[in-house]
């Protein structure tokens, strides 16, 4: 329990205590802030109408009047889109052909054309899905017309015309927002980093001061000192998680008493393997290169920016040995759908073996070290104890 005080003091002494819950908040008011309203429920389009009729009005009323577009310009005849959509005032060009009034009421097909600048997919996420509902919706309505005309009921007209019915609801993102994914994944990051560069630098401290063994060459006394480390990152995880819902609309919607059990093994794995990383490392200015081995492939392979299973099978299984991996995995289940803690054993399970590893890591390294330590203090003694001859 010595060294556990004695890490205590020294963090509370350290830039560490005000780093780990200033930086994070920092970044979960900026990003949240940045981000609250990330959601592109109007992407602005251009429709060329071609035909310039009543109907071709009425389908650009209707694209204006749908959630996801918004009609900036409308232009009588085609032009070259590359100069529609230069600068970014638009993201799509509709165009309405010629004759399409005419076509519809001789019951004939038309071509509408859509074209997308797809170099920002993100701006297009409901244009598709826009344009899609409205199409549906005009030939359903064209071919109940037709049939009603001829003497068929709507409801038969209706069966005939659209048997089947598709039913979407988007769940625990309805609004895809990058506050749940994104934005948090940053505030992570930026924990992980703190986190682990000092959680990393206690060895090679305690090693330039002469105090590694000072309290035994048990591993456990070192083990016990990413206590402070681990517990306070969890509490500036939580108070960061507990911003973004405030500033960005986080959907978090587990219990926060129940969800610091996941924060507190996820601090803990994360602590214990910075410590593992960084023991050898001959001195503190040295920890921060290491830790790269941990900050490069969270961001990249844990979910933060893309979804694991877009990843080749390699990276999903390396994924298994950062902490953030499951971390993400359990902000995904728990907090954004309010799963039980019994749910997630896995991610749970997965975390105690990395504490397990790292733990074992450390006792190996600390047990070999105090060997070597413990033979060259004998045999200082053994020369101490040779006679002096003149």
């Amino acid at each position: 329990m010595k060294s556990l005080a004695e890490e205590w003091k020294y963090v509370a002494g350290s830039k560490f205590l005000i780093i780990i819950f200033v930086a994070p908040l920092i970044s979960a008011l900026f990003f949240g802030l940045m981000f609250s309203k990330n959601q592109i429920n109007e992407t602005p389009v251009i429709v060329i109408d071609e035909d310039h009729s009543s109907y071709s009005r009425q389908l650009t009323a209707k694209i204006n009047a749908s959630q996801y577009m918004k009609v900036t310009n409308v232009f009588s005849s085609r032009m070259n889109p590359d100069t529609l959509l230069a600068n970014e005032k638009a993201v799509a060009v509709i165009i309405l052909p010629d004759q399409l009034e005419l076509r519809r009421a001789q019951g004939k097909s038309s071509n509408i054309g859509v074209l997308m600048d797809n170099t920002m997919p993100s701006g297009l996420t409901g244009i598709r899905t826009a344009i899609q509902e409205i199409i549906t919706t005009e030939n359903m309505t064209i071919s109940m017309t037709g049939l009603a005309q001829q003497g068929m009921d709507a409801e038969t007209a209706r069966g005939i015309v659209s048997p089947l019915s598709l039913v979407q609801r988007m769940l625990y993102n309805p609004t895809t927002s990058f506050i749940g994914t994104m934005v948090i994944g940053f505030v992570n990051i930026v924990v992980l980093m703190i986190l682990t560069g000092a959680a990393g630098s206690v060895a090679p401290r305690l090693r330039k001061e002469g105090k590694l063994f000072a309290n035994g060459t048990s591993p456990a006394q070192l083990w016990v000192r990413s206590v402070p480390y681990a517990v306070l990152s969890t509490i500036s995880l939580l108070l960061s998680y507990g911003l973004l819902k405030q500033v960005g609309g986080l959907r978090f919607e587990a219990k926060p008493y129940v969800f610091i059990i996941p924060l507190l093994l996820y601090s803990f794995a994360l602590s214990l393997l910075g410590m593992a990383l960084g023991y050898t490392a001959k001195d503190v200015s040295k920890v921060g290169s290491r830790m790269s081995v941990l900050l490069y492939p969270s961001f990249l392979v844990t979910g933060i920016q893309l979804t694991p299973l877009a990843l080749p099978a390699f990276f999903q299984v390396t994924a298994w040995a950062l902490p953030m991996n499951w971390l993400n995995r359990l902000i995904r289940g728990m907090a954004f759908r309010d799963g039980a803690l019994t749910a997630y054993s896995l991610e749970l399970g997965a975390l105690l073996i990395i504490i397990g590893a790292a733990s074992l890591l450390i006792g190996l390294m600390v047990m070999r070290e105090a060997k070597k330590s413990n033979s060259l203090a004998e045999q200082h003694i053994d020369l101490g104890a040779l006679p002096v001859t003149s």
